[in-house]
């Protein structure tokens, strides 16, 4: 028993548990051995202290507050390009550092665009704080153009020793947050629909129940695993290249395939054997896209010949289907406008075959997803030089210009943020040099340290930056009481110091973080210039002062917080989605329909698509800033996660309807102008469901209650597809058979409606079927 004990207080367990991967100490390790090892290069053997005092901090910047994934290739070109952006930066900021208001709006320009174009990449929003160090040094520090030299060769040098330490020293493994937990969904999903069709052929015996029940369960520890991972930065875990942007599509295809594709219906899964060959050829599918998830730009000759089986499965299911189907069977002897048994066992029938194509669609479309990913990895240095992509994928600068526009919106709130930080950042800069404090730098990095959604957690981090800041400058003073103006002893602790200013905000707290990095400043400025204790004593009032910047700013720029924004992007997410599934069934089921008006041209569809990816992905980010948000969390988490969840499930819904009349060529098979009308009529009632629990989300008032199965709309659809979409031959005609499954795709996400009400409710603060309070009236000008 005491044995156990100490193990469970191991310091590396202990330390494990906090920084997983120990990224924080490793950074840590390498910041304590190069900074120090600069900043005695600049000032001892070289003499130059303003080149040491920017290479001291260019280490810190790229060794400590930049940390980029991916192989050790792509991760030494984002430490070059970082490296390369500074540089400017500190030739821009040395030249505006001339006159306070040049340098204010210099700083409000750069922090604005720093900070936005972290919607681009994940690169560059894990690089934002680096980057904005690097203009925050020069332009608060105010001095002549020929100080750029000395600048700029003290973060040369700082380039180059981080370079090679990323390279050489404690490199970190390649690692990508999403591959790995995608590819063991990929299984866990395979595993699960073996166990599904097993049980089936079983004949549901309670061995089989329980080895479907315990594949399930595991499928969903998977998913919520790959879930897990995509949520754990505040930024889509997304960057430029191709690979980044194609794996992180895996994410909802996966949660879509688990939790509303291969979800069983109770008294609705039958044992149609062309079904199950479906179930089956999925099966491998998944099997084989993991195979290739696993292996790094692999061939993907395993996992095409794997999709050509589920192809030929898929038709085979497709043409049992139209054969099986006589004109008798779609003319229900019960009235049709009142539903009935016939039309219900009608439908019923068709649903494990609905259930094979849905489920086929949704693995094809992962698969694609996979091939993507390696074809990308494939490509030979010079087709990524030359920016040749594989088919199917938009170009490098058309995905940066969709991500941008996406994010320009009244609403957003990665744009709030970039406003709200540029207005900071600015007025911090014009405060420091007006007011002629000792350090303007630290007015500035107050400002950024503490920056937060909204002002109540603007001042909760000021408090915090604050009591840091004062425990790091007793601790400083005390040491310094002790060791007097010793700079021998100073040096030796100074790589200590950087230590643990590194893996202290990971391992302890943000404040804690914030005393380390006090007591490095204190030692560093008391080696370059002895002053003893009141170096950390200006420290603190500088910082207070840039606190103060930050929370007037948060008070005045969108003070509302996380909460109401998410509430916000929620709505429009769920209005986006709803507007595209409609305009998806309205123009999928309109070939051979001469009675119907001129279709909306194509491009408005795909700007249907482009305006739901792009609610999507803000709701993605309003989402994450309210998980990074500190502070006691009113929304509850597994209820918003499922609400985002729907917002997937609606668009991948819309794609499935497209998919399902793509390459329809069965223009001879009858009219379809009945049976189009009882399927936009239900597309109609259920994206309207969706629209009113958006504007309610919004302007508060009763939540819509979900809608009920409609047999006579059922009953009426059978009966125009018996009467209207039969061949020569009596039989069903594909056409009848994807009208029937259109408005299947539209009863999945009727059924949806079930799912979501009630955490919409608890988000809103009711339970479903109660009312949401209106938003205050400062919030809805906001909104207009």
């Amino acid at each position: 028993m005491p044995e156990m004990r100490l193990a469970h207080l191991h310091p590396l367990r202990w330390l494990g548990q906090r920084d997983r991967g120990f990224a924080a100490l490793r950074r840590a390790t390498r910041a304590a051995i190069v900074m120090p090892a600069m900043f005695a290069l600049g000032d001892k053997v070289i003499g130059n202290p303003q080149l040491a005092t920017f290479a001291a901090f260019g280490s810190f910047a790229m060794l400590l507050l930049a940390g980029f994934g991916g192989t050790m290739a792509e991760r030494l070109q984002a430490e070059a390009a970082l490296a390369v952006t500074g540089g400017v930066f500190v030739c821009l900021a040395t030249l505006a550092s001339q006159t306070a208001w040049l340098a204010a709006v210099a700083m409000a320009v750069v922090g604005f665009g720093v900070i936005f174009a972290g919607v681009v990449s994940s690169v560059l929003a894990g690089a934002t704080t680096a980057l904005l160090l690097a203009f925050i040094l020069p332009v608060s520090l105010a001095a002549p153009p020929s100080a750029v030299p000395d600048r700029l060769a003290g973060w040369a040098m700082a380039a180059g020793a981080a370079l090679v330490a990323t390279a050489f020293l404690w490199p970190a493994p390649a690692r990508d947050q999403l591959r790995g937990p995608a590819a063991a969904a990929c299984r866990a999903l395979a595993a699960r629909l073996r166990a599904g069709f097993a049980y089936l052929l079983s004949g549901m015996d309670e061995q089989s129940a329980a080895d479907r029940d315990r594949a399930a369960a595991q499928s969903d520890q998977a998913v919520e695993a790959l879930r897990r991972a995509f949520l754990a930065t505040p930024y889509r875990p997304t960057g430029l290249s191709t690979p980044a942007r194609t794996t992180v599509r895996l994410v909802d295809e996966l949660i879509w395939l688990n939790s509303i594709v291969i979800q069983p219906r109770l008294h609705r899964d039958g044992v149609n054997r062309a079904a199950l060959g479906v179930k089956e050829a999925a099966a491998a599918v998944l099997d084989r896209a993991a195979d290739l998830l696993g292996s790094r730009g692999g061939s993907s000759d395993e996992l095409d010949a794997a999709l050509a089986e589920l192809a030929a499965a898929h038709a085979k299911m497709q043409e049992g289907v139209t054969a099986d189907l006589p004109a008798r069977s779609l003319r229900p002897a019960s009235d049709p406008a009142a539903g009935g048994e016939p039309v219900s066992e009608f439908i019923t029938s068709l649903d494990p075959a609905f259930r094979a194509e849905e489920l086929s669609y949704s693995v094809s479309l992962i698969a694609r997803t996979v091939e993507l990913t390696a074809a990308a990895e494939r490509r030979s240095w010079r087709e990524r030089w030359l920016g040749r992509q594989p088919e199917g994928v938009p170009g490098t600068l058309s995905a940066a210009r969709e991500r941008i526009t996406s994010y320009l919106e009244p609403h957003s709130v990665w744009l709030h943020n970039s406003l709200r930080g540029a207005a900071g950042l600015g007025l911090a800069v014009l405060i420091a040099r007006l007011t002629g404090v000792q350090h303007a730098f630290w007015v500035v990095l107050g400002a950024l340290s503490v920056l937060r959604s909204n002002a109540l957690n603007t001042g909760q981090d000021a408090v915090r930056a604050m009591a840091g800041t004062a425990a790091g400058f007793i601790l400083g003073a005390a040491l310094l009481a002790g060791i007097g103006t010793n700079t021998t002893l100073l040096w030796f602790l100074l790589p200590l110091a950087v230590f643990l200013a590194g893996v202290a905000p990971a391992v302890i707290s943000f404040a804690g973080g914030q005393a380390a990095f006090t007591l490095t400043i204190v030692i560093l400025f008391n080696i370059i210039q002895p002053a003893g204790w009141r170096v950390g004593l200006v420290r603190i009032e500088d910082v207070a002062l840039g606190v103060g910047v930050s929370l007037a700013v948060g008070v005045l720029f969108w003070p509302r917080g996380a909460g109401p924004a998410l509430r916000q992007a929620l709505a429009q997410a769920y209005a986006g989605a709803a507007g595209y599934l409609a305009g998806t069934v309205r123009s999928a089921t309109s070939p051979g329909d001469p009675g119907t008006p001129a279709l909306p041209a194509l491009p408005t569809l795909a700007d249907d698509a482009a305006r739901a990816a792009a609610a999507s992905r803000r709701l993605d980010d309003a989402f994450r800033t309210y998980l990074a948000e500190r502070g006691t969390k009113r929304l509850p988490l597994a209820d918003v996660a499922r609400l985002v969840t729907g917002v997937a499930g609606l668009r991948l819904e819309a794609d499935a309807v497209l998919d399902l009349w793509r390459g329809d060529d069965d223009q001879a098979g009858g009219d379809v102008a009945a049976a189009r009308q009882e399927v936009l009529g239900l597309a109609d009632r259920v994206t309207g469901w969706y629209d009113g629990l958006a504007t309610t989300i919004i302007t508060g008032g009763e939540l819509p209650q979900p809608l009920a199965p409609d047999q006579a709309a059922d009953g009426r659809l059978v009966l125009a597809a018996g009467r209207d979409l039969l061949g020569d031959d009596g039989k069903a005609t594909a056409t009848a058979v994807r009208m029937i499954w259109t408005a299947d795709h539209l009863d999945v996400v009727r059924r949806l409606q079930a799912a979501i009400i009630s955490p919409a409710g608890v988000t809103a603060g009711q339970p479903a079927g109660g009312r949401i309070p209106p938003p205050p009236r400062r919030f809805l000008a906001l909104l207009r």
